[in-house]
């Protein structure tokens, strides 16, 4: 199953979608310009193989809700994220506050 939402944060809008898998769920939290997902999103490959993409983006792991994504501490952060202030240790809705 998968569901999307759109959720608030200090007034901005964001996409919240969950995907449950046998064994795992997905979660993601974006707007048009980044994203924080769950420990499934491999932040080395978007630095390197994916680098020219410019993706900013952030890894939480051990979380199994969207509430949980957004107010744990990202373990890992793209290049580009870091950029724009993004970095490891940041709790994940701070992390998108920066993506707007």
């Amino acid at each position: 199953m998968v569901s999307l939402t759109t959720i608030s944060i200090e007034g901005y809008s964001f996409n919240a979608v969950t995907v449950h898998l046998p064994k795992t769920t997905l979660l993601t939290v974006s707007n048009e310009n980044g994203y924080i997902m769950c420990g499934a999103l491999d932040v080395g490959l978007l630095n390197t193989h994916l680098s020219d993409r410019k993706i900013v983006a952030g890894r939480a792991v051990g979380v199994k809700t969207i509430d949980q994504l957004l107010n744990a501490p990202l373990e890992m952060v793209t290049t580009e994220a870091e950029s724009l202030g993004i970095h490891s240790g940041m709790i994940g809705k701070d992390a998108l506050l920066k993506m707007v």
